[in-house]
């Protein structure tokens, strides 16, 4: 009785063992993914992955490493879980059918250049086979992974990486080896794109952001010649740092005497200017910025009395003007 409980608790571990030693030899197109994976990502394309029940846990899984990190720390890159977004797939569901869940997606947020991973262990799956033709159709790359060969989805994959076992819970658990070896190469990809960037210059030679597949020392990509870090403002932050200068100067500073007072602030009332002499140059009225300050008009045969905040004398016959004031009534001459 023992001896038979024994053999069967290790079957799962003797299929496990049977079939890491084939998969073994996926360590080369693992490698290739991850390197292809780093450059596309690194120039600012995106990963879309997707899966059912358990092969949804593992789509999310790799998601999240690369958001995230696996190991070591470096910066984000861009990975969705298709399944994740639990709002928009039932409401796809519901309204368009299962099969549509994965393709409606992959058209709303794929784009020429982007990449397209699928799980499943039978390789058989509508949904997914239904995301690959619209990820075709918008100019991906189609990755699967998937349980023993030939498949469905592996024959409409771009590149497929086929677990050859009898059992599919075997499938998962090395669909798991699978990512987490994807992440080492990825990871290493990315590294080696930082020694070369560290090699490069990044000087930049116009204004167009082209992304160029380069990464920079702290693994960032190169857009067209320049390095996109965090401490370094791009063209929204310098265009916003450029707006709050000019607040700063339309609102600060109040004016110099003889310079119009920036909109909204309040300003003195002035006092009246005086009756210009008979025949003579009107005297200086209220001084720059006064508005509304009442204008005598001169005595008959005199000029009007002169607003200029200059002091300087009108001649006769002329009208004076207050810099700054608008609106301000004037008297007619007698």
């Amino acid at each position: 009785m023992t001896g038979t409980k024994s053999l069967l608790d290790t079957t799962h571990c003797d299929d496990l063992i049977r079939a890491l030693e084939t998969f073994r030899d996926s360590g080369p197109l693992i490698e290739r993914w991850g390197t292809e994976l780093a450059r596309r990502l690194g120039a600012g394309a995106r990963l879309l992955v997707a899966g059912n029940g358990g092969s949804a846990a593992q789509a999310q899984h790799l998601t999240a490493e690369l958001v995230g990190r696996y190991r070591d720390d470096r910066p984000p890159f861009s990975a969705v879980a298709l399944h994740a977004d639990t709002s928009s797939t039932t409401a796809i569901a519901n309204d368009y059918g299962v099969q549509e869940v994965f393709a409606r997606q992959t058209a709303a947020h794929g784009r020429p250049g982007d990449v397209l991973l699928l799980l499943s262990t039978s390789g058989a799956s509508a949904n997914l086979l239904a995301a690959a033709d619209r990820a075709h159709r918008l100019g991906m790359t189609v990755w699967a992974l998937t349980g023993r060969p030939p498949n469905p989805l592996q024959l409409g994959a771009d590149d497929a990486l086929c677990v050859d076992a009898p059992v599919a819970a075997t499938v998962q658990e090395l669909h798991l080896v699978a990512v987490h070896m994807l992440c080492e190469a990825f990871d290493r990809a990315v590294q080696r794109g930082t020694a070369a960037a560290d090699r490069t210059d990044t000087g930049g030679t116009d204004g167009t952001p082209v992304a160029d597949g380069k990464l920079t020392a702290d693994g960032r990509p190169v857009v067209d010649g320049n390095s996109v870090t965090d401490g370094r403002p791009g063209v929204v932050g310098r265009l916003v740092g450029r707006a709050r200068s000019v607040g700063r100067l339309a609102s600060g500073t109040p004016g110099t005497p003889g310079t119009p007072r920036a909109s909204g602030k309040p300003r003195a009332s002035g006092t009246p200017g005086t009756p210009a002499t008979p025949g003579g140059a009107g005297a200086p009225g209220a001084s720059s910025g006064t508005t509304g300050a009442p204008r005598t008009s001169g005595a008959p045969g005199g000029s009007g009395t002169s607003g200029s905040s200059s002091g300087t004398s009108v001649p006769p016959g002329a009208t004076g003007s207050s810099s700054g004031a608008s609106g301000a009534p004037r008297k007619g001459h007698a």
